[in-house]
This record gives C-alpha cells, sequence and structure tokens, in this order.
C-alpha cells in the first residue's frame, strides 16, 4: 500500500522532507549518471544526494552498499555509470568539505563509518542540520 515507484535519475524521492530515520541503497549508487543532458544539463548522482538528505529526519542515516574503484567489479556491468571511489563520500557529501556544493549540492552529512569489504565499500552517514 505505501509502495510508491519513481525513475530517481530524473524524479524527486516521492516522499516528504523530514520522513525518514534511514534511507539505504545497496547495490544502487553506480547505476546512477552523474551527468545527463535532459535537455539541459544535471547532475543526477548529485541530485539524489539532495534528495536523500532532503527526506532524511534530522540526524537520520543514509547506509550506502556499493562497489568502489579500482576494483574490476565498479566497471564488469555495463548498467556501472557512477564510479564511487573511498573518498566520494568524504570529499563531495560530508559536512566539512562539501564539493559537490559547485554542482548544486545543499546537504551536509557526517561520515560516522567508511569500510571496505572485498570490492565493496561500505559507508554510514548522518544528516546534519
Amino acid at each position: 500500500r505505501n509502495i510508491r515507484r519513481s525513475d530517481l535519475v530524473v524524479d524527486p524521492i516521492p516522499f516528504q522532507d523530514n520522513e525518514f530515520d534511514f534511507v539505504t541503497a545497496y547495490d544502487f549508487l553506480e547505476h546512477i549518471p552523474r551527468l545527463i543532458y535532459c535537455p539541459q544539463r544535471r547532475y543526477p548522482f548529485v541530485e539524489l544526494m539532495n534528495e536523500i538528505y532532503r527526506v532524511l529526519k534530522p540526524g537520520g542515516v543514509f547506509y550506502s552498499q556499493t562497489p568502489y574503484y579500482p576494483h574490476a567489479p565498479t566497471f564488469r556491468d555495463p548498467t556501472h555509470v557512477n564510479f564511487i571511489t573511498d573518498e566520494t563520500f568524504s570529499l563531495y557529501f560530508d559536512d566539512q568539505n562539501r564539493w559537490a556544493a559547485m554542482y548544486g549540492y545543499n546537504g551536509k552529512f557526517r561520515i560516522l563509518e567508511q569500510y571496505s569489504q572485498g570490492f565493496y565499500l561500505f559507508t554510514k552517514m548522518q544528516k546534519v542540520v
């Protein structure tokens, strides 16, 4: 009954602001393009990170598991279009550097934990208001 569909490459997350205590993205972010023209230039990965920030309650947690560079599974699947490194979240989407702000990012996440296991990068970040 509460399931909603959305193409998160081009559509917002179909929920209200500050609705969730946590959001998960397991084997998902690598499928979100970094850049598209639709018809003008857009940054879907940055927009999605804004949306995740928006729907999380203050202090809410975002969990991510994604194949990461330089491991072969990152590139093997032809639908992987977003290559994450161990610095992607801490430099672009954290509460200190926020380098993604130059692309329209307006959130702030505190990196609570990040570790690798095999070819996966596991990241746990908390929404900072």
